[in-house]
């Protein structure tokens, strides 16, 4: 990956100077369960957090990046 993961929120808002590709959004899904573990929440907290209403992203949107992020926590050491 040629993105770094991110470890807190300065280096995830640092992402937003990049181009959006692939390995952008793998490093900052892979950021966001780093931060989120360094917090000790745990993954349903964290999922709370993407399920609730942003005006950003649709529920089925929402819903289908609670499942990446949970894939995620489930396979980052």
């Amino acid at each position: 990956m040629n993105y770094p993961i991110p470890t807190n929120p300065q280096e995830m808002i640092a992402l937003r100077q990049q181009p959006l590709n692939e390995e952008l959004v793998a490093a900052a899904i892979a950021g966001v369960v780093k931060i989120a573990r360094s917090r000790s929440q745990s993954l349903d907290e964290l999922k709370a957090e993407l399920l609730a209403d942003d005006h950003l992203l649709d529920l089925p949107q929402r819903l289908w990046l609670s499942d990446i992020v949970a894939q995620a926590w489930e396979n980052l050491p």
